[in-house]
């Protein structure tokens, strides 16, 4: 393939080694996949690596992939690389996803199962050893969970789960991807007041903290907008803009609402739960 002999080039463009080991993996994967003619994978990634992979597909003009997470709004996907063979099955919605992908259904046997947040979930499956990449969403629902995992993890996590004292009593088994409740998703809905819509004001807002702390985030290189990297203070935000603040959490600039007396930005947020 074309791309492989620019692989340093497009490695070149990126200077985090976090995201030149992600694309390194990728280009790889499609190697592989090339040269065994058969389906290849990534791990789960989250929504700012998959724009990182995108970019770097447009770049090269890659094809035969596809992002899956289980569901229809899955945060988390794995990117699918397929071989040419594989093009109409892939076109026609005919590949069966559950051959990658497994679903744990957790029946939380308490009065107290709304205790069991995504953290517990979470918290108890990274305990038994395994990575956070090789775990999708985690869907929480009035019983309890669906957990979409890789399959190479399927066997271990059910002979495992109910090891794990918070799951003891717990109604453990696997279901089709077919069987997934899809929960919405739920928003934290809140107001900040701002001077005006530069990032490091709207960070600082969101953050909760000064200007200065929040200008010392942005060269920390952990804000995002639209899943992009921003280290700019003076990026102006807008409407429906998505801004991830790690360690913080992801907000949608839902309303620019008006103005205060004093001539401020009212803005309402929506805050992902």
């Amino acid at each position: 393939m074309g791309f492989q002999m620019d692989k340093k080039n497009i490695l070149d463009r990126y200077k985090k080694a976090e995201e030149k080991l992600l694309i390194s993996k990728f280009l790889d994967k499609i190697d592989i996949s090339s040269k065994t003619n058969k389906i290849e994978t990534t791990d789960f990634l989250n929504e700012i690596e998959q724009n990182i992979i995108r970019n770097v597909i447009n770049l090269i003009k890659f094809e035969n992939y596809e992002f899956y997470g289980g569901t229809k709004n899955s945060d988390r996907k794995i990117i699918i690389i397929y071989p040419e063979k594989m093009r109409d099955l892939f076109k026609s919605h005919k590949f069966k996803y559950d051959t990658l992908l497994s679903v744990f259904r957790i029946l939380v046997n308490t009065t107290n199962v709304l205790d069991y947040s995504h953290s517990v979930y979470l918290g108890g499956i990274i305990k038994l050893g395994l990575k956070r990449e090789k775990i999708g969403d985690i869907l929480i629902n009035n019983e309890g969970a669906d957990i979409i995992v890789k399959k190479e993890s399927e066997k271990f996590l059910y002979a495992n789960l109910n090891s794990l004292t918070r799951f003891k009593d717990a109604d453990i088994s696997v279901i089709s991807l077919g069987e997934v409740i899809n929960v919405e998703k739920n928003f934290q809905d809140i107001k900040i007041i701002t001077s005006s819509l530069r990032l490091d004001n709207i960070v600082s807002e969101l953050a909760k903290t000064s200007r200065n702390v929040a200008n010392q985030i942005l060269e920390q290189d952990r804000v995002f907008v639209n899943y992009e990297n921003e280290t700019k203070s003076t990026k102006q935000i807008k409407e429906k803009d998505v801004v991830t603040i790690r360690g913080k959490g992801k907000f949608i600039i839902d309303e620019i609402a008006g103005n205060t007396k004093k001539g401020n930005y009212i803005i309402m947020v929506k805050k992902y739960s």
